[in-house]
């Protein structure tokens, strides 16, 4: 407001100039000359008032000072629009007076922004906000009396009386004001930038004063938007050259506008981002390719590292005094080589810059969520653990494990490869493998074959007996040790049954079995046994129908 009353000494003036005004010129009055003189009547008063005065009560005189003024502009506007030769020197006095009025007022503007600087550099940390809104609001009067000059010489090219050395004296000089506001946003924005990483880093003691410049560089910042925008939107009327400030206006504010469908705005963008993209390869490149160099080397040398790792580890595993199972030797390896890689990365990515407390950070954020995502993976994993830890079947076991038979070809944390019979693949959750029964077929080294052979009644049971023993004794595949058995053990509906059960080494089961099947029918052939098999006899009785 103060601004306001250091204004109202030149609206005095300049009223005082206008009731000098001879009004005799004017034979027909309209009702706008008329809304014209009073006006002029009106503000001669209140400047008269605003003289007088001190404090609030004078800054809301030249409050009202400045909107009679407008008004006052407004209708010399509407009189141009409708100019007739009686008002042609009665609009020219006007204009006048306001052409003179803005010069002044811009001298006095320019002054106390140069005071305002001055001050503000002088203030205490307490005065500065306060210093830099009347600095800011100076700059934005004069800024905007630059506007009514522009539109001042407009009415007198209308009315006849051109300037051309005033004209080109405004243009030059909104055409510096451009270059020195243009350079001041630069400068202000990068404060304001290097202020706001300050504050993230300040201790408590430094975040006051700190937060206290980053609010009056943000302050500067928006002042200098304003003016430039206001500067710029003048220019264009004044057919300058505006395309790189409003290219920067674009990468301060963001906005997007139609002035960006301008070919010279989108070419300067371009040329700017193209020259900005040159620079920064031709800094950096050297530092990069060092950078990516030494990022691959030592990739190069972890991967080295991960094989002699696991070269290491699976000889250490393979020891027969641990007696680990295949499985678990596997998940050793495999897991000791990747552990080795994963820190090489981890290596490779600090040494190109990367700060690894937020990606290690991250990896923990993410763990969680992806925990809760794949909650049936994880309780593969877990189930994956517990049979590593129980090993309750190995590489190369036949198994009856998740109502799935065959023989176990790889295992890893999550699920289970099982080689079926009829060689198909087959690849079972652990979950469901841990979850339910398993049947380690071939998990110890010798096996019992569980056969049973029927004679029929009337055959001989100690010549059976014998011919039984004689073919268990006589195969090279089966175990003296634990002894054989071979005994009557059912008298069955239609045949007496024996049970032979010979001791045999796991991977000869199926290889006896089959053998000793084969060998018991020829025997009992030959020796006249028979191998009965179910039968009934039907029995039919004649009724005679006489009876």
């Amino acid at each position: 407001m103060r601004v306001l009353a250091f204004l109202c000494v030149f609206i005095s003036s300049f009223c005082f100039a206008q009731a000098e005004t001879p009004q005799s010129q004017i034979e027909v009055v309209s009702p706008q000359i008329e809304k014209l003189n009073t006006l002029d009547n009106e503000i001669s008063k209140l400047a008269k008032e605003a003289s007088t005065m001190t404090g609030s009560a004078r800054d809301v005189v030249s409050l009202q000072l400045l909107n009679k003024n407008n008004d006052l502009r407004d209708v010399i506007e509407s009189l141009i629009s409708n100019r007739t030769e009686e008002t042609q020197p009665l609009l020219l006095t006007h204009v006048h007076q306001q052409v003179t009025f803005i010069s002044d007022a811009s001298a006095f503007f320019l002054k106390k922004i140069e005071e305002g600087e001055i001050t503000l550099d002088k203030a205490s940390s307490e005065e500065k906000l306060i210093a830099q809104k009347k600095l800011d609001e100076a700059r934005r009067f004069s800024t905007r009396l630059l506007g009514e000059q522009w539109v001042n010489y407009q009415w007198l090219k209308l009315l006849g009386e051109e300037s051309p050395e005033k004209v080109q004296a405004l243009i030059d000089d909104i055409d510096h004001r451009l270059e020195f506001m243009s350079a001041s946003l630069t400068f202000d924005s990068q404060q304001e930038e290097v202020l706001a990483k300050q504050l993230k880093s300040a201790s408590e003691g430094e975040k006051s004063s700190v937060q206290l410049l980053h609010l009056l560089a943000q302050r500067k910042v928006a002042s200098d938007t304003d003016s430039l925008q206001f500067l710029v939107q003048l220019a264009d009327k004044m057919k300058l050259d505006t395309a790189k400030y409003k290219q920067q206006l674009f990468e301060s504010t963001g906005n997007l506008t139609n002035d960006l469908l301008d070919a010279k705005v989108i070419m300067s963008i371009i040329a700017t981002w193209t020259s900005g993209i040159t620079l920064w390869i031709y800094q950096n490149a050297p530092q990069i390719l060092f950078k990516l160099l030494i990022f691959v080397a030592i990739i190069f040398v972890f991967r080295l590292l991960k094989k002699l790792t696991r070269k290491m580890v699976k000889r250490a595993v393979s020891s027969p005094n641990l007696k680990l199972s295949q499985l678990m030797q596997e998940f050793f390896i495999s897991m000791s080589g990747k552990g080795v890689f994963f820190i090489g990365l981890l290596i490779a990515l600090s040494q190109v810059g990367l700060n690894l407390a937020p990606i290690l950070t991250g990896f923990g954020v993410a763990g969680v969520i992806i925990g809760f995502a794949l909650q049936d993976t994880l309780s593969n994993f877990a189930s994956g653990m517990m049979l590593l830890i129980y090993r309750p079947f190995d590489v190369g076991d036949f198994v009856e494990a998740g109502s799935v038979s065959g023989k176990v070809s790889h295992m890893s944390l999550v699920n289970t490869t099982i080689k079926t019979f009829d060689n198909q693949i087959i690849i079972v959750p652990n979950s469901k493998i841990w979850g339910d029964i398993i049947k380690n077929v071939t998990h110890e080294r010798v096996r019992r074959v569980d056969m049973v052979f029927g004679i029929g009644y009337s055959d001989d049971v100690e010549l059976a007996e014998k011919v039984l023993n004689d073919i268990i004794d006589d195969h090279p595949m089966v175990l003296r040790q634990p002894e054989k058995t071979i005994k009557l053990h059912t008298l069955n509906t239609s045949s007496v049954d024996f049970i032979v059960r010979p001791w045999v080494k796991t991977e000869d089961y199926w290889d006896v079995y089959w053998d000793v099947t084969r060998e018991v029918k020829m025997r009992f052939d030959r020796e006249g046994l028979s191998i009965p098999f179910p039968q009934q006899d039907v029995h039919l009785h004649m009724v005679d129908k006489k009876a």
